[in-house]
C-alpha cells in the first residue's frame, strides 16, 4: 500500500478524536455550571495544516496520478487551495478540494524532490485564510539504472609478491539511490580467482605468492558488478583487467657453452678485444646482473688478470679484452676459467641445477705475426759539450727483430738538419756537424730501425742530444746607452749603474774595470753583477760640448774566463732636479769628405750644365724659326689654343683678339701665302682623323710652352657644354679649304655665336687659310 494511500485515514483519524475532544470539554462545561464560569478556559493549539511530505514512485505511466490531498481545518465550500514552487501547475496541479496530481512520468535521477508552498484561499477574496506552509514531493527510486565501468584498467605487480599484494582497484557506477539497493553494488572475479581475488569494494589483490613472470607475464581479469547485493534481479556490467606481472632478478646468469676457444695475434694492441663469452638469463636486461670472475687453473706462472680482462657489455655478456700485448716467441698459449655469479639475485632463484654452468673454460692461442724491430729503450739521451769537435761519438741505440727468425737490423736518421749521423750496421752515432748550445740546447731526432725481411718492416724511436754548455761567449754590457754627466754634478756623484751579460750557462759572475783611467769619472765594482760609473771631480759645461770616452773591461765568471771591452760614450748635458729633466748640445761634427761624395757632386754639377744648354739651344731654334715664319705670313701668325677640358663654345672669342683674323680674312694675301695651319701634314679629312689632328694639334702646345703667342685660331672638333649645339659636324667633314664650307647656319645658333657667325659668314671674297 502506497504512503499517499495510508495517510488520508489516519489524518481523518485524527480529525474525529479532536471532534470528539472538543465535544467532551463543552459537556463538562455544562454540567459543572457557574464553576467553569470562574475558571478561564484552556484552548489547545492546534495545526490548521495537516499534511507534510508526500511520495511518488518514479517512471509511472499513463499520467495523471494521484500524488495526495492537502487539508486544512479552515477548508471550506467558500474556499479554494493553490500551490506554487518547483513543477507547481506544471508537473503538478491541485485541485479547489487539495488533490495533487502529477501530469507527466518523472526520473528520480534527474530530480528526487520537488519543493513546494501551499495557500489556502478564500474564493470571493482570493485571500489567505491561513498562513502558507511548505510541503516536499520526494520521488522513490525504482532500479531502472544498470552499474557502469567508466574506463579500462590496467595494473602492474612484480612477480613472486606476497599473497594480498594489492595489484589496483576497480569501481563502477550507478546512477540509482545508493541509499537503497538498488545504487548498491558488488564485485567478482569472472575469472582468474586461482591467482587473484577481489574485495566487495572492488580491490584487486593477489591470492598466492609465486606469480612467476617467465612463465607467465600478463593475465586478462573479467570483473562483473551488480546492483541489489544478494538477490538475483538487479543491473550488471562487466570490464576486462590487464594485470602485467613485472620482472625481478630471480634466474640466475649461465654460460651458453662450457668452453670458449679464441685465436689472437700478438701483435694485438692493449684493451684489445679478444673475445666474447656470451651468457643466458631469464630476466630481463635491467636485471641481469652477472660478475665475471678469472680463475687460473694453478697458482704458478704470471697472473692472468695482469694479462686479460673480462667484463660485460650492454648486453650482459662477458667481454675478455688485452691487458697488456702477448708474445708468441714467449708463451704460445693461455688457459683458465672464468666464472660467473649475481650478487643481487633474489633466493631461492628460479633457475637452479646441474645444468646450469656457472664456470667455463676459455683457451686462448697466441698467432705468431712477423713485428717489427723492438728497441732496447723507449727513449734514448745522450750529452755532449758544444766544443766537440766533429766525428766525436755521440752513443748508440740498439735493437732486435722479436720474431724466431731473428733477422739483421739496419737504423738511419732521415732528418737532414740532425747534426748526427748513425752507423747503418751497429747503431752508433757521431757528431757530423759544430753544436751550439746558444743556438740549439737540445736536438731532437728520429732514428729508424728496419729488418732486412721482404717485408721491411720499421719501427722508431726518439733520440734527445743535449748540448752541454762552454764557456765560448764574451760578457756584454748592459744599460750602457744615453750616458751624460750634468753641469752641477759633483764629486761622488752616481751617473748610471750598469750591469752585464753572458749567453752562456754557467753561473753568472762578473766583474767590472776601466781599461785606462780618467781624470774625470771612475768605475767602482758593486760586486753583485753592477758597477756604477762615479763622477771624480765636477766643473763640467756645456759650452764645451765635449764627449767623454770611457773603456770599460767586463770579465765573467766561467773556465777559462772570458772578458770583453766596451767603449761608452758620456755627454755633457744641462739637467733639472734629481737629473730627470735634461738638455743636451751635439757632439761637434767633424769635418771632411769622401772621394766617392765628391765624385757623386761633379756629376750632379755636370748634368745641370748639359740640361741648361740645352734648354737654350732650343730657345734659340725655336726664335729663329718663329722670325722666318713671321716675314713669310705677314706677319700673322696662328696660336693653338690648349685646354684642358673642351672649349666653351661662343666664350672662347672673349679671351682672344679675332679682329686679325677678321681683317686677314678679307685681305688678299692670305690667298697667296697658305696658313700654319694648312702646312701642317695631315691625313685625309674624316671625322675620325679631324678628331687625331686636333689631339696631335693640342700635344704639340702642351709640350712647347716657351713658344711665342701665335694669331688666336680656334679648332671646334667638338663644340664645348655652353653651346645650344652638341657638334660641329660641318667642320669635322669639310676639307681644309675654306671655299667647300657654308657657315650661315651659325646665325641660327643664337647671340653666343653671333661673333663667330661675322667672322666666317657667306662673303663673295675667298680665302686660302681656314
Amino acid at each position: 500500500m502506497r504512503r499517499s494511500e495510508v495517510m488520508g485515514p489516519v489524518l481523518w483519524v485524527g480529525l474525529c478524536a479532536f471532534a470528539f475532544t472538543t465535544s467532551t470539554v463543552q459537556a463538562e462545561h455544562t454540567a459543572t455550571g457557574t464553576a467553569l464560569k470562574h475558571k478561564p478556559a484552556l484552548h489547545r493549539h492546534k495545526r490548521d495544516w495537516l499534511w507534510k511530505s508526500f511520495f511518488l514512485e518514479e517512471e509511472k505511466s499513463n499520467p495523471p496520478h494521484h500524488v495526495g490531498k492537502l487539508t486544512s481545518t479552515k477548508a471550506n465550500d467558500q474556499t479554494k487551495f493553490v500551490i506554487e514552487g518547483e513543477g507547481a501547475n506544471t508537473i503538478f496541479h491541485v485541485t479547489s478540494q487539495g488533490d495533487i496530481y502529477a501530469t507527466k512520468k518523472l526520473d528520480r535521477e534527474v530530480k528526487s524532490t520537488y519543493h513546494l508552498t501551499a495557500h489556502l484561499l478564500n474564493i470571493a477574496t482570493n485571500k489567505s485564510v491561513e498562513p502558507a506552509d511548505q510541503f516536499n514531493i520526494q520521488i522513490t527510486d525504482l532500479n531502472d539504472n544498470k552499474p557502469q565501468f567508466t574506463q579500462s584498467y590496467n595494473g602492474s605487480i612484480p612477480e613472486r609478491s606476497e599473497p594480498g599484494t594489492n595489484v589496483l582497484t576497480v569501481t563502477a557506477t550507478d546512477a540509482d539511490d545508493p541509499t537503497t539497493a538498488n545504487g548498491q553494488l558488488e564485485y567478482k572475479l569472472l575469472n582468474g580467482t586461482d591467482d587473484f581475488e577481489i574485495d566487495r569494494n572492488g580491490r584487486i589483490t593477489a591470492k598466492i605468492g609465486f606469480l612467476d613472470r617467465e612463465k607467465k607475464s600478463m593475465y586478462l581479469l573479467v570483473v562483473h558488478a551488480n546492483d541489489m547485493p544478494g538477490m538475483q534481479t538487479g543491473g550488471s556490467a562487466t570490464t576486462t583487467v590487464t594485470v602485467t606481472v613485472s620482472d625481478i632478478n630471480d634466474n640466475m646468469a649461465t654460460f651458453k657453452k662450457n668452453i670458449f676457444s679464441f685465436d689472437v695475434e700478438e701483435d694485438k694492441k692493449e684493451d684489445s678485444v679478444i673475445g666474447t663469452m656470451e651468457v643466458e638469463d631469464k630476466d630481463e636486461e635491467q636485471n641481469k646482473d652477472p660478475i665475471f670472475t678469472i680463475v687460473p687453473h694453478s697458482s704458478s706462472g704470471p697472473d692472468l688478470n695482469n694479462v686479460f680482462k673480462i667484463a660485460r657489455n650492454l648486453e650482459k655478456n662477458g667481454v675478455l679484452t688485452l691487458k697488456q700485448p702477448l708474445d708468441f716467441e714467449s708463451r704460445k698459449s693461455y688457459t683458465f676459467d672464468v666464472r660467473v655469479h649475481e650478487d643481487t639475485l633474489r633466493s631461492p632463484p628460479d633457475s637452479q641445477g646441474t645444468n646450469m654452468i656457472t664456470k667455463a673454460k676459455v683457451i686462448i692461442n697466441v698467432l705468431d705475426v712477423d713485428e717489427p724491430p723492438i728497441f732496447s729503450k723507449e727513449t734514448y739521451s745522450f750529452t755532449l759539450p758544444e766544443d766537440a769537435k766533429v766525428n766525436s761519438k755521440v752513443g748508440g741505440v740498439s735493437a732486435r727483430d722479436p720474431d724466431a727468425a731473428s733477422q739483421s737490423i739496419r737504423y738511419s736518421i732521415d732528418d737532414q738538419k740532425c747534426p748526427v749521423r748513425i752507423h747503418p750496421k751497429t747503431g752508433d752515432m757521431y757528431l757530423d756537424k759544430k753544436l751550439d748550445r746558444e743556438l740549439t740546447p737540445i736536438h731532437t731526432f728520429r732514428v729508424t730501425a728496419e729488418e732486412s725481411s721482404p717485408k721491411a718492416l720499421k719501427s722508431y724511436v726518439t733520440v734527445n742530444l743535449v748540448v752541454l754548455d762552454v764557456n765560448d761567449n764574451a760578457p756584454e754590457m748592459t744599460n750602457s746607452q744615453d750616458l751624460f754627466a750634468c753641469e752641477n754634478d759633483g764629486e761622488g756623484t752616481v751617473i748610471r749603474t750598469i750591469g752585464a751579460t753572458d749567453k752562456d750557462e754557467h753561473q753568472t759572475r762578473f766583474s767590472f774595470s776601466l781599461a785606462k783611467q780618467s781624470p774625470d769619472f771612475s768605475l767602482i765594482d758593486n760586486g753583485n753583477n753592477t758597477a756604477n760609473i762615479i763622477v771624480k771631480r765636477g766643473g763640467f759645461s756645456l759650452e764645451d760640448r765635449k764627449e767623454y770616452l770611457l773603456e770599460i773591461v767586463l770579465q765573467d765568471g766561467g773556465l777559462p774566463p772570458l772578458h770583453s771591452t766596451t767603449t761608452v760614450t758620456i755627454r755633457v748635458c744641462s739637467c733639472g732636479t734629481d737629473r730627470k729633466d735634461y738638455y743636451c748640445k751635439p757632439a761637434y761634427a767633424q769635418a771632411g769628405i769622401s772621394v766617392s761624395a765628391l765624385i757623386a757632386i761633379l756629376l750632379c754639377i755636370l748634368t745641370i750644365l748639359v740640361i741648361v744648354i740645352l734648354i737654350i739651344m732650343r730657345k734659340r731654334y725655336q726664335k729663329d724659326a718663329f722670325i722666318a715664319l713671321g716675314k713669310s705670313s705677314g706677319e700673322i701668325h696662328e696660336q693653338l689654343v690648349s685646354y684642358d677640358e673642351e672649349g666653351g663654345g661662343e666664350m672662347d672669342t672673349n679671351g682672344y683678339d679675332v679682329s686679325i683674323l677678321t681683317s686677314a680674312r678679307n685681305e688678299g694675301s692670305l690667298r697667296q701665302v697658305p696658313c700654319l695651319y694648312n702646312a701642317v701634314k695631315r691625313p685625309p679629312a674624316d671625322r675620325g682623323n679631324m678628331a687625331m689632328m686636333i689631339e696631335v694639334k693640342k700635344d704639340e702646345a702642351d709640350h712647347d710652352r716657351d713658344s711665342i703667342p701665335y694669331d688666336t685660331l680656334h679648332i671646334y672638333g667638338y663644340e664645348g657644354p655652353e653651346s645650344f649645339t652638341s657638334n660641329l659636324s660641318s667642320l669635322e667633314n669639310s676639307s681644309f679649304s675654306d671655299s667647300d664650307l657654308d657657315y650661315d647656319f651659325l646665325n641660327d645658333w643664337g647671340p653666343r655665336f653671333r661673333t663667330l657667325a661675322g667672322l666666317y659668314g657667306v662673303d663673295s671674297s675667298h680665302h686660302d687659310c681656314c
